[in-house]
């Protein structure tokens, strides 16, 4: 049996006597009204950091700011939590008046968040207002309301680079085309935009020549004079086109006046070096050398915008001529298809540029439809690159993968048992040409016989 000593038994006493003793507190009441004498303390005033989120997260979904993209957009532009909320519902609300598709509004403030800045938009709002036009167009707003948070620009900036393109005679559509492709206008003074205008004059085009010009390709305006218009234009007039030609040709494709110095001259040498059949070669040059040099222009464009370097841009075409021919549409959907669905890197075209000259309906979709078909089920035990896919012929590839597999040959169509070829002749037409025959009697056979034994 345990012995409890004095002192323990002290101490339990002392503590349980200090529990009974409860000081007095001053009860406080739960009601709105507050006690001017003792008012809440600040950090109880205002909403803590997560109801301000949650705040500004419903404002910005309200005007279709998707959700998932919300963290990531309040955690780089912290200055944004620090914005009064109701300046910003207003800020939003100025934009929703300029109609600006939510779309469009969403990759605004997501690219530059600065334009929700209420005493910013408030100064942009009226002027935008005040030009009709530009209702139609809400990526003019779009792209200029960025430049000018970027720049710090003024409204009256803007205002007057569009009275002085419409004192220079273009239309309202060539004023908007050249604000929405080219809003950096509007840092340029009126004599950089006249010089251009004047220099295009002098090489002869009308002002309406112009103003379609402008309308096409507004970024022509990006282009120095004296840098850059007056040396292209007389590296075309060295390699031997006048001046008429090449007039013709920028009015028919004003992106023509893009190339670089020396750009249209290494195409012309590649295109003099091309080995193809004598057909290909004439369709190539149909429109003459110059548009030809272009079209190369444009599919070495083309490529290198979906990851080729430009060397093996000018080995691909080198090696396939007939790309050329082909339409910048026909060649994306090609590289699309090679890409997503067959899963092939792009630098692929440059061992098998073939790829790109077969036709993609009739060639390259029913022999990847066969070659997954027979993956899938088995019938391949090794692996079909895309050499293999698009070098052999027709008839080649029909008895390799198609004709031990009868269920393939609807797949490949052509040179397959159920699908029948049609002729290139209407039903019929045969008949036109075959002697017409005449009924021949017993009397005329009888004839015909004593004639022919005469002869014997």
């Amino acid at each position: 049996m345990k012995v409890i000593s004095r002192s323990m038994l002290n101490c339990l006493t002392s503590i349980s006597k200090r529990s009974l003793i409860f000081p007095r507190q001053k009860i406080q009441s739960f009601s709105t009204t507050v006690d001017p004498s003792n008012p809440i303390p600040s950090r109880f005033s205002q909403p803590s950091h997560y109801r301000k989120q949650i705040s500004l997260a419903n404002l910005l979904q309200r005007y279709g700011f998707p959700a998932s993209q919300l963290h990531n957009f309040l955690n780089k532009n912290k200055f944004v939590e620090k914005s009064n909320l109701h300046e910003l519902d207003q800020s939003l609300r100025i934009l929703t008046k300029l109609k600006i598709p939510q779309k469009s509004l969403v990759s605004l403030i997501s690219d530059c968040p600065g334009v929700l800045e209420f005493e910013f938009l408030k100064k942009w709002e009226m002027d935008f207002l005040g030009l009709d036009f530009l209702s139609a167009f809400p990526l003019i707003i779009c792209n200029v309301l960025e430049l000018a948070r970027r720049f710090q620009l003024d409204p009256d900036r803007f205002v007057r680079s569009v009275k002085i393109l419409r004192s220079l005679g273009f239309c309202d559509d060539t004023v908007s085309r050249v604000l929405e492709g080219f809003p950096r206008i509007i840092m340029m003074n009126e004599r950089e935009t006249r010089d251009r205008i004047l220099f295009l004059m002098g090489l002869g085009f009308s002002r309406n020549e112009i103003d379609r010009l402008f309308c096409l390709f507004p970024s022509v305006l990006r282009f120095g004079v004296e840098d850059r218009l007056k040396p292209l234009l007389f590296e075309f007039r060295d390699l031997g086109f006048n001046e008429n030609l090449v007039r013709k040709e920028i009015v028919r494709e004003p992106r023509i006046l893009s190339m670089e110095l020396g750009e249209l001259s290494r195409y012309l040498e590649l295109l003099k070096t091309l080995k193809c059949r004598e057909p290909i070669e004439r369709k190539i040059f149909t429109e003459g050398a110059f548009r030809a040099g272009f079209d190369v222009k444009l599919r070495i464009d083309c490529l290198c915008k979906h990851g080729l370097t430009r060397r093996e841009a000018f080995k691909v075409l080198w090696k396939e001529p007939r790309l050329i021919l082909y339409g910048i549409e026909d060649i994306e959907k090609k590289i699309e298809f090679l890409v997503n669905r067959m899963k092939f890197n792009i630098g692929c075209l440059v061992d098998v540029p073939n790829y790109l000259g077969v036709n993609f309906e009739k060639q390259i979709v029913p022999r990847y439809n066969v070659i997954t078909y027979l993956r899938a089920n088995g019938g391949l035990r090794f692996e079909v690159g895309l050499r293999d896919l698009i070098k052999p012929s027709r008839l080649r590839f029909y008895n390799l993968y198609v004709r031990p597999y009868p269920e393939c040959e609807k797949m490949y169509g052509r040179l397959s048992g159920d699908v029948e070829l049609k002729s290139p002749h209407p039903v019929g037409l045969w008949k036109l040409f075959k002697p017409q025959r005449h009924s021949e009697s017993k009397e005329e056979v009888k004839n015909m016989k004593c004639f022919m034994e005469l002869l014997v």
